[in-house]
């Protein structure tokens, strides 16, 4: 069982940068594929970004592309979400979410996280 606990969410403006983390309870968090999802409210929850294992493969939402960067250290069993510019559209709750076999769509991901929360005001 992988426990995920994010954190870094709040309350930014139009423009603004947060940094999310993802903590992992896995020892052999280097195992997983890492992902970042979101949901809007009366939305579903969408793929925001994914990492490989090993950090060499990356891929991103084209709504996201150029402003989020994902990163991983797995000595510190810690994936990163650094988010830039962000938007009102960016609103969400994110969470992380770990696979065995690197995917995007989410029904690859076995355990998730209970979310932080990303306001942006405009």
């Amino acid at each position: 069982q992988v426990r995920l606990v994010e954190s870094g969410g709040g309350l930014v403006q139009a423009g603004g940068s947060l940094r999310l983390s993802c903590a992992a309870s896995e020892r052999t968090f280097s195992n997983y594929a890492m992902g970042w999802f979101r949901q809007a409210p009366g939305k579903e929850r969408e793929f925001v970004s994914g990492i490989s294992q090993s950090g060499g493969s990356t891929d991103y939402a084209d709504s996201v592309k150029g402003r989020f960067t994902i990163s991983r250290d797995n000595a510190k069993n810690t994936v990163y979400l650094q988010m830039n510019n962000l938007k009102p559209e960016d609103t969400a709750v994110y969470c992380c979410a770990a696979a065995l076999h690197y995917a995007i769509s989410d029904h690859w991901y076995d355990y998730w996280g209970q979310g932080t929360q990303v306001t942006v005001s405009s």
